[in-house]
């Protein structure tokens, strides 16, 4: 492990010591960081596996075993099967592999195959972070699968728990014609810096971050905690190339989009004001008072801090000044899947994108899919934020035989706009905080929509989220919808709630709760009845958001209902907020 003497806040140690008549669950947090950092688990972990599921105490199936990527598993009832806002575990982990900026090889994907055969029963998903998630994995297994990824570079580490989590960047990068430049060498330092790195393995909970070198902002840097975009000055008659700086973003339950800071940082500034920013994170004690209240953005939504404020504290940790921002454009109206066919900056190449619909991924498709990058490309593949898979580097003589391979094996390169823009996140099938099922769902959704709409024209990104925490992102998409439950006949159904209209980029906002929700099995004729009122009523050039943007939440309401309907609140989170399932 790298680093040495982690923080240790004087305060709360003595607020440990005191005695307490019931610990909070920030308490039992923070105690058990402070008697043992999880990276340093290793050889218990080895013993586990050797004596068995049942050896494993509740503070490593609870906290510890987050550090090493791993969660243990849902029952498939979700949170309604359990009780205290968590439904019942089985002995199984989801297991997530880190992967910086998506960059993947086909020799590792290949392994990932692999693993995935072996012990995942053939479940694997593309995450919102670019990470790949199994599922099924079983104690005895762990250290196996670990020393299978480590042996082709790849990880587990800090890809879950109170951790700087997997950095995220534009896949292209290195090949995307219109960029300005190629970040991922800072993603993969950032990674390698953070990633056990023990002054910064106890966090007051999740850190993300984002890196991007490219013009539309593929990676979302707006809801990370520390989004870096790339952008050019003219300094001196001297043009260079730097980033600028935005913190405190995130979703969950309280939304907040990422505050821009006046400062343009630097290359060789970007480690040390990273560091600076997770060090303000850290040493922040009011953000450990409260599991649901210990992320960055809750400086800004609960505590009043500005930007001047959050600049002069960061410029007081790096020691030295930071250059004013420079102007720059955020991307606007860009769709950013990176499906299809396109020109690389490299003569004669292009890269290829396939849908990867809700980021489920076979051994069969993994296998074939590094088959095929090696076969018509370089061999190099990427992840994106959307649970897309690109191959890179393919001459274009080879571009369609590899379409038309890619779709073969169901990894649509043409896919319709319902099936690009389709998210959803792990669901009660084996997150134990959520309230519906979401990957098949996900998929019969789009099969419904693609029968009612054949030839819809419009990018559309459609995010289903099981819980209201919105590992599923619903709040950054064009129709959202939200797990609920209902009661019909006496028993509990899925239902969903309908958020509109959330968009980056320049026209940043966050999707608005119109008040309706329905069924599960509704929900297709709400979105058809949303969609036709559209399609009825567009002129040249009008696109969605536009649309959402000029009609109230009861009209909007009235549509996806067909008549008139009272406005329905949306509901309390049911329990916990996680601790950080998403991607």
């Amino acid at each position: 492990m790298k680093g040495g003497g982690f923080f240790v806040c004087e305060h709360f140690q003595s607020l440990m010591t005191e005695p307490v008549v019931k610990e909070t669950k920030a308490q039992r947090a923070e105690r058990l960081k402070l008697e043992l950092n999880p990276w340093e688990g290793l050889p218990q972990i080895r013993q586990f596996a050797r004596d068995g599921f049942a050896s494993i105490p509740p503070e490593w199936l609870n906290t510890y075993f987050r550090w090493w990527g791993a969660y243990t598993q849902g029952d498939g009832a979700g949170v309604t099967g359990g009780k205290g806002g968590e439904g019942k575990a089985v002995p199984f982990f989801m297991l997530r592999i880190r992967i910086p900026n998506g960059i993947l090889h086909a020799h590792q994907l290949r392994t990932i195959a692999t693993i995935t055969e072996k012990y995942a029963q053939g479940v694997a998903d593309i995450t919102v972070r670019q990470n790949i998630q199994l599922h099924w994995i079983t104690i005895e297994s762990l250290p196996d699968i670990l020393e299978r990824l480590w042996k082709v570079g790849l990880n587990t580490l800090g890809a879950c728990g109170d951790v700087v989590r997997n950095v995220t960047g534009c896949p292209l990068a290195g090949v995307d014609a219109e960029e300005i430049c190629d970040a991922s060498p800072l993603v993969q330092q950032t990674a390698q810096f953070f990633a056990g790195n023990n002054d910064f393995y106890n966090l007051p909970r999740k850190f993300k971050i984002c890196v991007t070198g490219c013009r539309v902002w593929c990676a979302y840097p707006e809801i990370n905690d520390i989004g870096l975009t790339a952008v050019e000055r003219t300094l001196n008659g001297q043009s260079e190339v730097g980033f600028t700086l935005r913190v405190a973003g995130g979703l969950s339950t309280e939304p907040h989009l990422a505050v821009p800071l006046d400062a343009f940082v630097k290359w060789n500034q970007v480690i040390p004001v990273m560091k600076g920013v997770a060090e303000i994170f850290r040493d922040t004690l009011t953000l450990r008072e409260s599991r649901d209240r210990a992320r960055l953005k809750y400086l800004f939504l609960k505590q009043g801090w500005t930007a001047e404020q959050f600049l002069k504290e960061l410029e007081g940790r790096i020691k030295f000044k930071l250059d004013p921002a420079v102007d720059s454009a955020p991307p606007d109206d860009v769709f950013r899947d990176h499906v299809g066919v396109q020109k690389q900056k490299q003569e004669g190449y292009f890269y290829v994108g396939a849908s990867v619909l809700r980021g489920r991924l076979t051994p069969e498709q993994m296998h074939s899919a590094a088959d095929l990058a090696q076969r018509y490309g370089s061999g190099e593949l990427r992840t994106t934020v959307m649970q897309n898979l690109l191959i890179v580097n393919v001459p274009q003589a080879n571009t369609e035989l590899l379409v038309k391979e890619l779709d073969a094996i169901g990894l649509k390169v043409a896919g319709s706009p319902f099936w690009r823009g389709a998210i959803a996140c792990s669901g009660s099938e084996f997150c134990k905080l959520a309230l519906t099922e979401t990957k098949s769902y996900a998929r019969w959704l789009v099969q419904e929509l693609d029968d009612r709409f054949p030839g819809f024209d419009q990018h559309l990104k459609l995010h289903v989220t099981g819980c209201p925490n919105s590992c599923g992102q619903h709040w950054i998409a064009d129709i959202g919808i939200e797990g609920k439950k209902i009661k019909v006949d006496g028993k509990m159904q899925d239902a969903y709630y309908f958020c509109v209209g959330g968009a980056l980029g320049l026209h940043q906002t966050i999707a608005r709760p119109v008040g309706y929700r329905c069924l599960a099995t509704e929900v297709p004729g709400a979105i058809s009845r949303l969609l036709q009122q559209y399609l009825g009523e567009r002129t040249a050039n009008d696109n969605l958001r536009q649309f959402f943007a000029r009609h109230s939440d009861t009209e909007l309401r009235e549509y996806l209902a067909g008549a008139a309907a009272t406005a329905e609140p949306r509901d309390p989170s049911p329990g916990r907020t996680p601790h950080g399932l998403e991607g």
